[in-house]
């Protein structure tokens, strides 16, 4: 049973064919983790699932959601979808956040806009989803700012805005890039925790196949817009059949130093 299924998807972007015919299967419960350098495309991929792609682009095949496909869906019905069924986290919380308003209000805007609930309602469930996702006295934090949290809580507060509306999928965009290795691990083992908890569909999206050893179920490699390997975690990490794999897995630090 597949939560989102990409069949050939093709992203054309200033007369360039930045994606070339990526087929990619998301099942609930699972974390498929998409690898690849920057410029390869994966975070490309991640955005023509939720219609996030820069103004001019130009896509083929299609995202099955649903009984849809997405790619086709006039844009009230993808702004209707977007953030609730299908969500995102974003690299930085930083640019994702507003600055200006409270994370409750965040929260509770979100909320009331999809799911109809009145503010005592929405309320209640922020404070739940800050426990959730261990945010440290979650009725306080409502009252506070982005810049009040440090860059691991703030990615927190990001994933409890992306599960809000209780999605199906999340699209993960390098969602530890920019947090110490610490504060990674952190977020890796919250992200497996919840997918575990809530059935989530969640694609990973990172250059570092270092990140996917530990979190992900299936791991796919992106190069220059084509998938060049896809397989269970174990079976790509141990014994990579293609060669740009091999050339990913021998740059993580332990592989280079041994």
């Amino acid at each position: 049973m597949t939560a989102l299924t990409i069949e050939r998807l093709t992203v054309e972007l200033a007369g360039r064919e930045i994606i070339r015919g990526v087929d990619l299967a998301l099942e609930p419960g699972r974390i498929h983790g998409l690898a690849g350098e920057s410029g390869s495309g994966k975070t490309m991929t991640g955005l023509s699932v939720l219609g996030l792609l820069p103004h001019g682009a130009r896509t083929g095949g299609r995202i099955l959601f649903d009984g849809s496909d997405l790619l086709a869906l006039p844009p009230r019905e993808m702004n209707a979808l977007r953030g609730k069924a299908v969500s995102m986290v974003f690299q930085d919380p930083s640019t994702s956040l507003h600055p200006m308003i409270a994370i409750g209000r965040q929260l509770t805007d979100h909320m009331r806009h999809h799911l109809k609930l009145d503010k005592a309602q929405a309320r209640e469930r922020a404070v739940e989803l800050l426990a959730k996702v261990r945010i440290p006295d979650a009725e306080g934090a409502l009252k506070r700012y982005p810049h009040q949290f440090s860059g691991g809580m703030r990615q927190r507060v990001a994933i409890a805005i992306a599960l809000a509306c209780d999605p199906q999928v999340l699209i993960a965009d390098e969602p530890t890039t920019a947090l110490d290795v610490t504060v990674q691990a952190g977020i890796l083992r919250l992200l497996r925790g919840l997918c575990d908890e809530l059935g989530l569909a969640v694609l990973l999206v990172t250059h570092d196949l270092g990140v996917m050893s530990a979190v992900a179920d299936t791991i796919s490699v992106m190069r220059a817009g084509v998938l060049v390997e896809t397989g269970d975690r174990a079976q790509v990490m141990r014994e990579p059949a293609d060669d740009y794999t091999r050339m990913l897995l021998d740059a993580l630090p332990e592989r280079g130093t041994s």
